[in-house]
């Protein structure tokens, strides 16, 4: 058969000293990143992998570091969410308004000598302001400040000149100085003794310069044996893999953060939403009990979400080796199967081959899925295609967006913050007045939540600040933000919708509504229809720029969403779990929330235990093996007798089906 691959953004670990990560081996298990373990291997993986190639042309001695490789990141955080984008995750200084403290490495040149020093950055106030930008850093090596400020000019991903400097020892130290602490952002940097010779911006030619620049082998390490591999650590994640581990599959867990749970992390702080013990198969959900935080609410405490239980029951599993912080950029195809996925670290750069006779998208975004060919839809559908009377008379691309949630913190006493003005205006008639921000602050509706997904997380940054700034500096009567401090904001956005892909069935309204079950209906989804629109009050203020939304609800009974709808039509061995399942747009309002992915993902775990047993694919389940898979959810993947500890924000539902006509 032809074998065709698909990669994104594909980037190296490098070598230091002639030792490479490659030779390091991998351990029989990736424990979760807050393990002890975990964060004593990874510091001596960052340190023996500085993330750089020194290497010598005919004409120039030349340098390239990767930010995200340092070894000190002080106050800045390694964010990997547009890596698909601009080729490679990048260090961020998110301080809130407050410089964060400096991220430090050393690195050996090829010789000692002067260099001409280059940072690829980006001034990321750019598309609402014509002027400097608010992520002002600057560069220092060996202790000497290069002269000029970083991450301030330009509107797009650039290489920007950062100065010459001399250095009498090839061994030297180079930090990241933030000058405002908002959120200015440094990819790589470059030195070279060629003042003309700077690495292309061209985002295809950059992968290929690093891949050479920095001796990424042809070939990733092969992660291991398994057989089913679950990209995504969310909620519909993690209960897959449980659920597959649980049944004999020997599963590995690929999640491009340090910690768990997608949006229901301490990162991103949406609480769990949806009921379980409820259906056919009551027992579904159960999983849930034994990691799902007790404690509802949006923009809350980091404890809140309980991040370090949910890892310790990923590390509880003896079948599965969770890969965290590797993010998945490419897919390799034999026929209509996949072959292998290929992941990145965030941080050394390591690359991994996955192997496995099936694996589950649960991305979110439907990344495997989009890697690997297959079908998808994104947007609204027309009323007329489905017959869905709350679907637009014209289909369109508009999706609900995503969130940037924060809080403020009362501190008893006066709190300062900067000046914000970077072309989103605050006054007295359109400012929020309020200590705190969840879900309603909602961006990009009417932008690509894939392709524009920086510059969507960026406004809802830019009015985070912008609005606070005002209500600190400007507003008459601000006695109730005097002694306040911005406490959090996420910088991982929380997203509702971008990709869903296309199962053997697409879960539409009339379903819903009407309650047309089908012979392999599942776990019950139970949330109202919910679909977000731009809050009209917002628009009124910043018409096709709005950051608030409004919610309309529409309420269901308990409905079993078909198994056809957690595997795709075109790639004969991809499950998908989460809010990339084959559902419309209105149908995903009702879908998305998480107690009703994470028992969708049990479902996906316990048929891919059976395509294991029976070895079928996942539609084989569907046609020949769908009483067996009705056992399995009767029985359900958690612990019997835990009591169901998560008694809030289960949704409201209809009393009994409505009567079809």
């Amino acid at each position: 058969m032809k074998s065709t691959e698909f990669n994104f953004g594909r980037r190296s670990f490098i070598k230091t000293s002639g030792l490479a990560v490659a030779g390091l081996g991998l351990p029989a298990a990736v424990l979760p990143e807050t393990h002890p373990a975990t964060q004593m291997k990874r510091q001596g993986i960052i340190l023996l992998t500085a993330a750089l190639l020194c290497f010598l042309h005919a004409s120039a001695a030349d340098c390239l570091l990767e930010a995200e490789s340092f070894t000190h990141k002080g106050g800045w955080v390694v964010d990997q969410q547009f890596m698909d984008l601009m080729g490679s995750p990048y260090l961020m200084a998110h301080g809130m308004g407050v410089p964060v403290e400096d991220a430090s490495t050393q690195i050996t040149l090829p010789a000692a000598g002067t260099y001409y020093v280059y940072v690829r950055t980006f001034n990321w106030t750019s598309p609402w302001h014509n002027g400097e930008g608010a992520g002002k850093f600057r560069l220092l090596v060996g202790g000497r400040r290069l002269a000029s400020p970083l991450g301030a000019e330009g509107t797009e991903w650039m290489w920007q000149a950062a100065g010459k400097v001399t250095v009498r020892e090839p061994q030297t130290v180079v930090t990241l100085q933030d000058m405002t602490g908002f959120n200015g952002r440094c990819d790589a940097i470059y030195f070279t003794s060629d003042e003309h010779q700077t690495p292309p911006s061209d985002v295809a030619e950059l992968g290929r310069f690093r891949r050479r620049a920095l001796n990424l082998p042809d070939v990733p390490d092969r992660a291991g044996t398994f057989d089913f591999v679950v990209v995504g650590g969310g909620i519909a994640g993690m209960s897959a893999a449980i659920a597959a581990a649980r049944l004999g599959c020997k599963v590995a867990l690929i999640n491009d953060r340090p910690v768990l749970g997608g949006n229901n992390s301490s990162e991103i702080r949406v609480h769990l939403g949806g009921r379980i013990e409820t259906g056919a198969y009551p027992e579904l959900g159960n999983l849930q009990k034994e990691w799902g935080p007790s404690r509802g609410g949006n923009a809350q405490p980091a404890g809140f979400y309980e991040d370090d239980r949910k890892a310790e029951a990923i590390a509880g599993e003896p079948n599965i080796t969770l890969f965290a912080g590797y993010r998945a950029t490419g897919v390799r195809m034999n026929g209509q199967k996949i072959a292998s996925v290929t992941a990145q670290h965030i941080e050394t750069g390591r690359e991994l081959l996955f192997e496995a006779p099936l694996f589950s998208d649960c991305t979110g975004d439907g990344t495997i899925g989009y890697l690997a060919g297959a079908d998808y839809r994104m947007g609204r559908e027309s009323r007329e295609e489905f017959g869905e009377s709350t679907a637009p008379e014209q289909a369109d691309k508009m999706t609900m967006g995503a969130s940037v949630q924060w809080y403020s913190e009362d501190t008893g006493k006066a709190a300062a913050f900067p000046r914000f003005d970077c072309g989103v205006t605050f006054n007295e008639q359109n400012c929020e007045r309020v200590t705190m921000g969840e879900w309603t602050w909602e961006t990009g509706m009417n932008l690509d939540q894939i392709h524009d997904f920086e510059r969507i997380r960026d406004y809802g940054l830019m009015v985070v600040y912008a609005n606070w700034s005002f209500l600190k500096n400007g507003l008459k009567e601000n006695e109730p933000y005097r002694n306040r401090r911005l406490g959090w904001v996420a910088y991982v956005a929380g997203k509702r919708e971008s990709r869903r892909l296309t199962g053997d069935y697409i879960l539409k309204e009339d379903d819903l509504r009407k309650h047309v079950v089908h012979e392999d209906g599942t776990a019950a989804t139970t949330w109202t229809i919910d679909l977000h629109y731009p809050d009209p009050k917002n628009t009124a203020h910043f018409p096709e720029t709005e950051f608030k939304s409004i919610a309309r609800h529409t309420p269901i009974y308990p409905y079993p969403v078909p198994y056809r709808c957690l595997y795709s039509r075109n790639v004969d061995n991809l499950f998908m779990a989460g809010r990339n399942i084959s559902v419309t747009h209105v149908a995903l309002g009702t879908v998305r929330v998480m107690r009703t992915t994470g028992m969708l993902g049990e479902v996906v775990g316990m048929a891919a235990s059976l395509c294991r047993k029976h070895g079928v694919n996942p539609r084989g389940i569907y046609q020949r093996h769908l009483d067996e898979l009705k056992s399995l959810m009767r029985e359900g993947a958690g612990r019997k007798g835990l009591p169901n500890n998560q008694k809030y924000n289960e949704g409201g539902t209809l009393s009994k089906p409505p009567e079809v006509k």
